[in-house]
């Protein structure tokens, strides 16, 4: 598995807050709460890490990942009932777009659940990769 000592981190954080906070508040509260576990664990952590869009080799807009992992890993934090495919296009979109290869969803809903998506490079269109 790609980067799993610090998956492994990434997971032990995720359930550490849960486990303190549980459920209902907002996406930003967990945000601050994992940002503190991460550091705690030795990781370099950013939040809203900005990704910039590119179409046909033109800046079309940017966006901001929650947090940015040791420069490997994007986490994608959301805070409701159950993960759905369009929280997963955003994550995926987020890897296609840089040249990070794994990304973490991580849902703080009624029942702590996470996905971990892999895009490789070599799959990626060089037109985002700018």
């Amino acid at each position: 598995m790609i980067y799993k000592e610090i998956t492994d981190k990434i997971l032990k954080c995720f359930y550490k807050v849960y486990n303190e906070l549980g459920y209902g508040f907002l996406e930003k509260v967990y945000e601050k709460a994992m940002f503190i576990e991460l550091s705690r664990e030795g990781l370099d952590a950013k939040t809203q890490y900005g990704i910039e869009i590119f179409y046909d080799g033109c800046l079309i807009g940017e966006y901001c990942a929650d947090i940015l992992v040791n420069e490997k890993i994007i986490i994608e934090l959301k805070a409701v009932d159950f993960i759905r495919k369009e929280h997963e296009a955003q994550l995926l979109n987020y890897l296609k777009a840089t040249k990070i290869e794994i990304g973490f969803l991580l849902n703080f809903g009624k029942k702590p659940m996470f996905k971990r998506m892999i895009f490789s490079n070599e799959n990626k269109n060089p037109y985002l990769l700018v």
